[in-house]
């Protein structure tokens, strides 16, 4: 799954000066999460991933990536103390 995400999003987020960091499943009480995790050599800000948000989430509903979970979480990768 990691790969067909990577594939679909990347040259879309590109422009924002974000990438692609991971995707894994999560379940917690019984609901199903398909995690995308977003990185840059920038700081994240929430707009960055609101903007990036807007972007995705089309596209996996147009790929039907999302047929088989209950939540899409699109985040940034945590760095950490600076």
């Amino acid at each position: 799954m990691e790969d067909k995400v990577k594939a679909l999003v990347e040259d879309k987020i590109k422009d924002l000066g974000l990438f692609v960091s991971s995707v894994y499943y999560s379940t917690e009480e019984g609901v199903k999460s398909l995690n995308i995790e977003l990185d840059s050599d920038d700081v994240i800000d929430v707009n960055k991933i609101t903007t990036a948000t807007k972007i995705i989430n089309p596209i996996m509903d147009d790929n039907n990536l999302c047929d088989d979970i209950d939540v899409l979480d699109i985040h940034s990768k945590e760095k950490g103390d600076m």
